[in-house]
């Protein structure tokens, strides 16, 4: 999947919001990658400066930290983030997953990595002792990754 590819019908990936509006908890764009503002702070400047808005995110794929500083009247882009789930149905030798959603439709698209993220490692490792699981799929400009799980009841 290139970086320009995304499963949406032709909808923006991401939406504009002014720098002022954005908070804490809320998602923004932070040199090209989809973040959740973990710190957030404005600053007045001289007599005839813009506000500052500083803002501290989170890669939402990552966890890495990223810093933007921008005038609170400009926009910045805001990424359109999707949760979906889907239930477990088979991990292959290459840790590509087999997934089904609620409408039955199976996808064989998405990969884990046991040996780099711990949530995958205890997904396989629950998947392999013959639990039924649940997995939330998030996905944001393009990018999909499964970030937790549950058992089915």
């Amino acid at each position: 999947m290139s970086e320009h590819d995304s499963g949406s019908s032709g909808a923006s990936q991401s939406i504009p919001v002014q720098a002022g509006a954005l908070k804490k908890g809320s998602h923004v764009v932070i040199k090209g990658f989809p973040c959740k503002i973990v710190e957030y702070s404005t600053s007045k400047t001289g007599k005839h400066g813009h506000a500052k808005a500083n803002i501290v995110g989170v890669d939402i794929f990552t966890g890495r930290k990223y810093e933007d500083i921008s005038p609170s009247s400009h926009n910045m882009m805001s990424p359109i983030v999707n949760r979906k789930d889907f239930q477990l149905i088979d991990i292959d030798e290459e840790g590509f997953v087999t997934l089904m959603d609620d409408k039955h439709e199976t996808r064989s698209d998405l990969r884990i990595f046991p040996e780099t993220e711990d949530i995958h490692a205890k997904c396989k490792e629950e998947f392999d002792d013959d639990k039924s699981l649940l997995v939330t799929v998030l996905s944001a400009m393009g990018t999909e990754k499964i970030i937790a799980y549950k058992e089915l009841q």
